[in-house]
């Protein structure tokens, strides 16, 4: 919830006629889509939030990634989930790749980073599950490609966001 309260003080919504979103949701589908980032979208939406999920947003028949960057390009706010698979894959990490990039090119674009059951010194340093992913990644894509995600994964890791452990309140 602190989390819908800080993004209410930077964001006001539906004010500027470029933004179609208040919210960019990056997540790994298979990690978090039916706990975590599920609770945050239906937090994000009852506090009126206009938030690009890809499940919800994505036009049947369109081009995924062009419909990614385009939802990128056209919100106001980007929420990266980290997980302990995000780096997992290779579409989260363009998509990472993708927010970064309209971060640096528009100053008003905020990134709150969530670091789920994940250190931010994991995506810093490329340990852990990450080390793993991108063993596999060196072994079949280009290493021009590879280096641009770790890259934007140490970006990443420096900015200020949320840690949060995959645990029963108690």
């Amino acid at each position: 919830m602190a989390l819908v309260r800080a993004a209410r003080k930077t964001s006001s919504s539906h004010t500027c006629r470029y933004y179609r979103y208040d919210v960019f949701l990056s997540f790994r589908g298979q990690d978090t889509r039916k706990t975590f980032t599920d609770h945050l979208y239906t937090a994000l939406d009852n506090a009126r939030f206009h938030t690009f999920r890809d499940d919800d947003e994505v036009e049947r028949g369109e081009g995924i990634k062009a419909e990614l960057h385009k939802a990128i390009k056209h919100s106001r706010t980007s929420v990266i989930v980290f997980s302990k698979s995000y780096a997992s894959s290779r579409w989260c990490l363009d998509e990472l790749v993708m927010i970064l990039e309209r971060k640096r090119l528009s100053a008003d674009h905020v990134v709150l980073p969530v670091f789920y059951d994940v250190d931010p010194s994991d995506l810093r340093k490329q340990t852990g599950s990450l080390a793993k992913a991108f063993a596999r990644h060196q072994k079949t894509q280009p290493s021009n490609k590879v280096k641009e995600w770790r890259e934007a994964l140490e970006e990443v890791a420096d900015l200020a966001g949320m840690v949060l452990q995959n645990q029963a309140d108690g």
